[in-house]
């Protein structure tokens, strides 16, 4: 089935993940994504390698439904070759900094030169203004910039989230912005440059802590696992685990009391509100762990659902491979790579679209998988590759 954006082509230079997964996204959804990378094989392919040859994990994950190039882009003839893949291509991604994108000659000035329709998506820890723009960063700096760090942890040690949410985060809004610039284009007829930043995308994720400071003042410190403004909202340890329950809002709390079998606290003035309950969640995470260490956690979640307060187990990352859910509804779409011993379980629809599904056509490829068979349609001779090859310009 043919994908929305079938006939759309896609150049990817993105590096980890806030780039190229904005390129898995596009493919996802039907775009001729190639991905471009350094001669030995960008940073990112080598991230946490679970292949004999070394592949990583989070790249097997971000290369599907791509093409695989490699290429010097300083070098004249490697130059030659960007400009001639732009003036055939819609979009261009590319989350380096942007001095490098004018030595690699794909700054929107450049492109837009070679094609007024390009789109180029572009990624900074800070973006292009400001005292910082210059700076380069991971997910982690927007993550202790934003104030997400401090909120997280004990309230001692400021505590980053292990999955990079700040960098997927970016990728979906800079999808986004990509998407909307291909529809403006269809009216306009011309490109435009979508930027994303780390900074920004931690920011949008953490603004209703900051407006509610800015208002407030009220300089909150991080509560471990513990709601800010309800309860109870915490994890709890049962017997064989743990969960995570949360209750918001006054008839959630109302059939929790019932649970816990003491509906006078459904009238404490300490628990008036799902602020007050906030202010006071330490008493509540006490009576919920007091009636969660009685019960498995197959126990306390059947009860917890039976009253419709919404909890869940506490997975190993084993755990939610071998949840009962995941696997029945076809969450993974398992992948054969060369040199992996077992088929790489990738996602198999980030969104599901119910007449225009996304679509996983092709693994990750190898480093420089597709190079002879994208220099052939540029028009480049077995001789002409060769030379480039001798040259390292491919």
């Amino acid at each position: 089935m043919a994908g929305v954006l079938e006939g759309i082509r896609v150049l990817d230079f993105g590096r980890y993940i806030a780039g190229p997964f904005c390129g898995t996204m596009l493919g996802d959804l039907g775009a001729e994504v190639i991905r471009i990378e350094k001669l030995e094989g960008s940073e990112d392919r080598w991230v946490t390698p679970v292949t004999d040859s070394g592949e990583g994990a989070m790249f097997l994950q971000m290369g599907r439904n791509k093409l695989g190039l490699t290429l010097n882009p300083v070098k004249p003839a490697g130059r030659e070759i960007v400009k001639k893949l732009v003036a055939v291509s819609d979009v261009v991604i590319a989350n380096l900094p942007y001095e490098d994108l004018q030595k690699m000659g794909i700054d929107y000035e450049s492109l837009e030169a070679i094609n007024p329709r390009i789109i180029l998506a572009t990624n900074s820890t800070f973006g292009s203004e400001g005292p910082y723009a210059t700076r380069v960063g991971f997910d982690t700096i927007g993550q202790a910039m934003s104030g997400a760090m401090y909120l997280s942890g004990d309230g001692k040690v400021p505590t980053r989230m292990n999955a990079p949410f700040v960098d997927f985060s970016s990728a979906l809004l800079s999808t986004v912005g990509v998407l909307a610039a291909l529809m403006d284009r269809q009216k306009t007829g011309k490109g435009q440059k979508v930027e994303t930043a780390l900074l920004r995308t931690a920011i949008n994720i953490t603004n209703g802590h900051l407006i509610e400071q800015a208002i407030l003042d009220l300089n909150r410190i991080a509560t471990l696992n513990r709601g800010f403004t309800a309860g109870p909202s915490d994890t709890f340890k049962c017997k064989d685990g743990w969960i995570y329950a949360m209750t918001i809002g006054q008839p959630l709390f109302v059939r929790w009391c019932r649970l816990m079998g003491d509906e006078s606290l459904a009238t404490d003035p300490r628990f008036k509100d799902d602020l007050a309950r906030g202010d006071n969640g330490e008493a509540l995470s006490e009576i919920m762990q007091k009636w969660c260490e009685q019960r498995t956690v197959a126990e306390a979640l059947a009860e917890l659902e039976a009253n419709r307060i919404p909890a869940g187990a506490i997975y190993t990352p084993q755990q939610a491979l071998d949840d009962p859910h995941v696997q029945q509804a076809g969450f993974f779409h398992p992948m054969e790579f060369p040199g992996a011993a077992k088929p790489i379980p990738v996602l198999q629809e980030p969104v599901r679209l119910s007449r225009t599904p996304l679509t996983i056509r092709r693994r990750a490829p190898k480093l420089g998988e597709h190079t002879d068979q994208i220099l052939q349609e540029l028009g480049y001779g077995p001789a002409a590759i060769e030379r480039l090859r001798a040259d390292r310009v491919v």
